[in-house]
């Protein structure tokens, strides 16, 4: 694929990274237009062209809870100067005119922002969160395929440290969410590989730490909300990939 990176990003990299280290979210500042945005609009529809299943899962239970994450990012769209949202259309930043077919949500969301979107619920009697319906175009060395379904613990189990307290504090992140009251955290990973669509099986090597010579970044900023009608929750990712050379002044004070 090809090579997309920004140069910016719109927070700050030294905030702690670890897990979970999360934030308060202000939905105003949920979706992201980056100098990104056009060539990774690009390539989220030839992704989703090209290999549908592999990006995109939609479970027919979860229909309605869709159709709610997509009205919320048309009212979020809609008071951005950079999009002009109406009924039926919306003028998105690159001068793309996208038709808003609400039969779709996830193919639609596919065409509006840089984010990809994992809704997940917690079943009746269930200890943790199940991923059920997800539009995930850059996987960063995971597979939605063998994803979908599971729970929190088995999502993260090649996490290393994950299990234990750790997943404790997560699903307790997931279980107390409120509408309205977002969170958000960051990652960040030297990478060899610029591409944005890295999938990896589970049984496959990862590769080693790259940190003293990999030429790139890779960021993603997370978020987690909850849908206020169905009580999903949202698990939205906004990838960067930057050139070791744009990150190095933004992370002084860590080690690079």
């Amino acid at each position: 694929m090809n090579r997309i990176l920004q140069r910016h990003l719109p927070f700050d990299l030294t905030l702690d990274a670890r897990l979970p280290g999360v934030q308060p979210l202000d939905l105003a500042d949920w979706l992201i237009v980056d100098d990104a945005y056009a060539a990774q609009m690009d390539l989220r529809a030839r992704l989703l062209a090209q290999i549908p299943d592999a990006v995109l899962h939609h479970d027919r239970a979860d229909t309605g809870a869709l159709a709610e994450l997509l009205d919320i990012v048309l009212s979020q769209l809609q008071q951005r100067p950079d999009f002009h949202v109406t009924q039926d259309q919306a003028h998105c930043p690159d001068g793309r005119i996208v038709t808003l077919d609400r039969s779709k949500p996830l193919q639609t969301l596919n065409a509006l922002v840089q984010e990809d979107f994992c809704l997940l619920q917690k079943p009746d009697g269930a200890a943790e969160h199940h991923l059920s319906s997800a539009l995930l175009c850059f996987p960063a060395n995971w597979l939605l395929a063998q994803k979908v379904g599971r729970g929190l613990d088995a999502i993260h189990a090649p996490v290393a440290g994950y299990a234990g307290d750790l997943a404790k504090r997560v699903q307790r992140l997931f279980d107390g969410v409120r509408p309205g009251q977002g969170l958000w955290r960051h990652n960040a990973l030297w990478y060899d590989d610029p591409a944005l669509h890295q999938p990896r099986a589970a049984h496959a090597q990862r590769p080693p730490d790259m940190a003293a010579r990999a030429p790139f970044m890779r960021i993603e900023r997370q978020s987690i909300l909850r849908l206020p009608q169905s009580g999903y929750v949202v698990f939205s990712i906004h990838t960067f990939v930057m050139a070791r050379a744009d990150v190095i002044g933004l992370i002084t004070p860590l080690s690079v």
